[in-house]
């Protein structure tokens, strides 16, 4: 292994030279690729003499240099770069070089996998496809010539519109595409295989017609009709929205099993983990089919907010990824529930993001220094990025947030930039400095508001604290206090908001305050009693809040506030939860409260199930200094049960009325049917019932919802093991031939809580359904045992041991996987001493495996410290 070295952003420089435009031919051979690479260099610095292009795990062939061919003695090759004498202005430089797709299954650059060729260049993969200058802000228009078998690749694709095909001789055929925009190498893509397809029109705003594909392996075409749907419905909506419209003639999808990643946003061509595409009712959940929604649609939006202004290095992903998932996020939550979306926004924040915020891989969304890149695409630089990004349209209000962006399109289209450029465009609409918003770049931790409030009853005033304790940084180092909005509301005894009046507090508009103090004192005038105090109203900054003064029953019967509604049930589920940690019964009134959620019958289903949602054991881990996982699950079952046998008539009654076995449609009611229905049985199975046993094995068998045969699986298998086996065979034999329902499979295993489940996945790992060459596989199976918190903090250990045997054995062909899963022992530091013993040497033996990759020594390594 050589020493890892950290790459540092204050050491960012522009490049010395520049590729305009780059004629790219592919001979595609099943072997090898034989790929022919000619550049138009241009010097960007006078004083540069030498020009060094990245590049590796490949054969040079032939180079020439304004038609000189050079021989060894003319350049210098090393494992990772080519680097020649260049003093000149311009110069023409053609490469030839040879590539092995079947040998790369780290999955970067050009691979093959099922018969099918395809990319992922992001972040630095297309080093490993031929010598370039491979960074983003070199940007560079591409031509692409494919040649392959017509009779194994019918089918071959690039970035841009196609330009011609021709047949050739020996059974070969020929396609050419041309991108007339000026893309970094990242964004390149190809793909070839006989694949099958699906294909649509759209028109745009100004009458332009898109020729839009998805491709599949074949016999999966009908599964592609959700997912065209949601493009069509992405691209109006960025018109809409945004005044957003698409650029090139076509726009086409590609679906593959093996990709390390959820998709690509490749300009015209993006390559997708086929799980963000494939779906009928047949074989997808509900998660399913919103996640796909989701995902097409944060790729296409991409194309402006990426593509067509991209990130100036990758100190800067940031930049597109937390703006481009803040869009997404935006138009889920307008094709269906803004309240679901934004709570399912929240969840994911606190059970990923918090936790990484809190460990010892913790970064700010803009982090200064890496090793491996690949380790920064994280849920803080993604969706605390995107918090980020919302508090900035929090601020501004959706029509400066509209101007602003518009002027971030107008003057930095086709260009790499940075966030500065970006917060440029935001300061011009806003009245409020943003020198002191910009911490919530360079800054890391989860900082917390502690509030307390006063009540002047003569003068009918209030005065509200609010301080914040910014936590010390990963390397103990003081940091600064944060400005922020902050959604605030004041309720009477009936939840009447008393309107917010004050002559001290900056009130951008009507339940939203301004905060940039390290401790605030607001003062509200004609409030008319003790108010109820709603906090942080809609999640309205990425913060933890601590308050004593917090009526949960009230909040949760009678605040108008979806999020603060459902944060009351939360936390007073927490506090529930923490109290029977130290030997304490539910008290009443938290049975009370949650009760009156449970018989309200004029609450929409699928919030809900929200409200009644328990804490998972991971985010009570959060609030833990000595992790105890035991513990925690023995609490929330014995929750579950006496919610269960407390309300146990009312939750029959909803079960059987709330069942449809022959209604898999995915309309907002139907999905929240079966999300409450599924609710309340977790937590009548938890009783151990055999009438809620044979019901639910029942059910599995009636219902045409995978949503609804797995919520059942999943009880069976934890709670009745006996009636999940037979269960388990029939979706085997049902399924067995579909890699992505089979997913769902192992991941049903791997993630029961029984005893003894280690040994189940070790067993499946010889499945024949089994993979571990395929990212998605290696994921639901070992990744779904790392995260099922029972089983791999077993307190024999040996949980520890298999993550780090696997972890040694992916790294050694996949480290971008690998470096995943050796996240799982990031709850390290607060372990107990005999279990932090037994993780300490788990880790010890995977930092010193000989031949580590950077990806895995760069995670492992900040744990080991920590």
């Amino acid at each position: 292994m050589s020493t890892p070295q950290t790459i540092y952003f204050t050491d960012y420089r522009p490049s010395d030279y520049t590729i305009t435009d780059c004629q790219l031919e592919f001979i595609i051979e099943n072997s090898s690729t034989r790929v022919d690479n000619v550049m138009q260099i241009k010097r960007q610095d006078p004083q540069a003499k030498v020009l060094r292009l990245n590049g590796e795990m490949q054969d040079l062939e032939l180079l020439w240099v304004n038609d000189t061919l050079y021989d060894e003695s003319m350049y210098t090759l090393t494992e990772d770069s080519l680097t020649i004498a260049l003093d000149m202005e311009a110069a023409s430089i053609r490469i030839i070089t040879r590539i092995y797709p079947d040998e790369n299954t780290a999955l970067e650059g050009l691979y093959r996998s099922g018969g099918i060729w395809c990319t992922q260049n992001e972040p630095e993969g297309f080093r490993r496809i031929t010598y370039f200058l491979d960074r983003p802000d070199v940007m560079t228009r591409f031509t692409t010539k494919i040649i392959a078998s017509k009779e194994v690749c019918p089918v071959i694709l690039s970035n841009g519109n196609l330009a011609g095909t021709a047949t050739l001789e020996n059974g070969k055929h020929v396609a050419i595409w041309e991108d007339p925009i000026p893309k970094p190498a990242y964004l390149f893509a190809l793909v070839a295989g006989d694949l099958g397809s699906i294909h649509d029109v759209f028109v745009t705003m100004s009458g332009k017609k898109v020729d839009l594909a998805i491709y599949c392996d074949k016999g999966n075409e009908a599964k592609c009709h959700h997912a065209m749907r949601s493009l069509k419905k992405s691209m109006t909506w960025d018109e809409e929205v945004y005044g957003r419209e698409y650029d090139l003639d076509v726009y086409n999808i590609v679906a593959v099993d093996s990709f390390n990643m959820g998709a690509m946003e490749n300009k015209g061509l993006n390559i997708f983990n086929s799980h963000y595409v494939l779906a009928d009712e047949q074989t997808a959940t509900d998660m399913d089919f919103m996640g796909i929604e989701s995902v097409i649609a944060h790729e296409y939006f991409h194309n402006w907010t990426g593509n067509r202004i991209t990130c100036r290095n990758w100190f800067e992903l940031t930049l597109k990824e937390g703006l481009t998932v803040f869009r997404d996020q935006c138009f889920s939550a307008d094709m269906n529930s803004a309240l679901i979306q934004r709570l399912d926004d929240v969840r994911s924040l606190r059970e990923r993001q918090y936790v990484e915020d809190a460990g010892p891989t913790a970064h700010p969304i803009k982090p200064d220094h890496y090793i491996e890149i690949n380790n920064f695409y994280t849920a803080t630089v993604y969706e605390k990025g995107a918090e980020v990004i919302r508090m900035l349209h929090t601020l501004l209000g959706e029509e400066g947030f509209r101007r602003a962006t518009d002027r971030y399109f107008e003057n930095f289209d086709g260009q790499a930039v940075g966030t500065e450029e970006f917060l440029w465009a935001m300061q011009q609409e806003s009245g409020i400095d943003l020198t002191q918003f910009k911490r919530w770049y360079s800054q890391e931790r989860t900082p917390t508001l502690a509030i307390n409030s006063r009540y002047d009853a003569p003068t009918q005033r209030l005065t509200l604290k609010i301080t914040q304790h910014i936590p010390k940084n990963t390397h103990n180092q003081e940091q600064l206090p944060y400005a922020m909005p902050f959604g605030l509301g004041l309720l009477d005894f009936k939840g009447r908001e008393f309107a917010l009046e004050s002559n001290n507090a900056m009130i951008l508009r009507e339940g939203v305050v301004w905060i940039d103090g390290a401790v605030n004192e607001l003062v509200f005038e004609n409030i008319t009693e003790v108010p109820k105090l709603s906090l942080n109203r809609n999640f309205s900054a990425p913060v933890r809040i601590e308050c004593d003064e917090i009526d949960y029953s009230f909040l949760m019967a009678h605040d108008t506030d979806g999020f603060v509604r459902y944060e009351a049930a939360q936390q007073f589920a927490i506090a529930t939860l923490q109290s029977m940690m130290l030997g304490d019964e539910p008290t009443e009134a938290y049975l009370c409260a949650y009760g009156k959620i449970l018989e309200d019958e004029t609450i929409e289903p699928m919030y809900k199930s929200q409200l009644l949602e328990l804490p998972t054991i991971s985010m009570m881990m959060q609030f833990q200094e000595i992790i105890d996982v035991s513990s925690i699950h023995q609490s929330l079952e014995a929750l579950k049960q006496t919610i269960a046998r407390r309300f146990a008539t009312t939750i029959e009654k909803h079960v059987h009325a709330l069942y449809e076995p022959q209604n898999s449609s995915i309309d907002a009611v139907s999905m929240g049917k079966r999300a409450l229905k599924n609710r309340l049985l977790s937590l009548w199975m938890s009783l151990g019932d055999e009438v809620c046993a044979l019901l639910c094995k029942r059910y599995y068998d009636e219902s045409i919802s995978m949503t609804d045969r797995l919520v059942m699986l999943d009880l069976l298998e934890n709670y009745a093991p006996e009636l999940a086996k037979p269960a388990f065979e029939n979706f085997y034999e049902s399924h067995n031939d579909n890699t992505l329902v089979m997913n769902k499979y192992f991941t049903l295993l791997a993630s029961c809580r029984r005893d003894g489940t280690l040994e189940r996945v070790s067993a499946l790992q010889e499945d024949p359904a089994f993979d571990e060459k395929i990212p998605n596989l290696v994921r639901s199976l070992i990744g779904s045992f790392a995260r099922n918190l029972v089983a791999f903090h077993a307190i024999s250990g040996d949980g520890y041991d298999f993550m780090a045997d696997k972890i040694i054995e992916v790294d050694g062909f996949n480290p971008q996987i690998a470096s995943g899963l050796a996240g799982a022992f990031k709850s390290y530091a607060k372990l107990s001493s005999s279990q932090k013993e037994k993780m300490g040497n788990a880790l010890k033996r995977i930092v010193n495996h000989p031949n580590l990759s950077n990806n895995v020594n760069e995670i492992v390594s900040k744990i080991i410290n920590s």
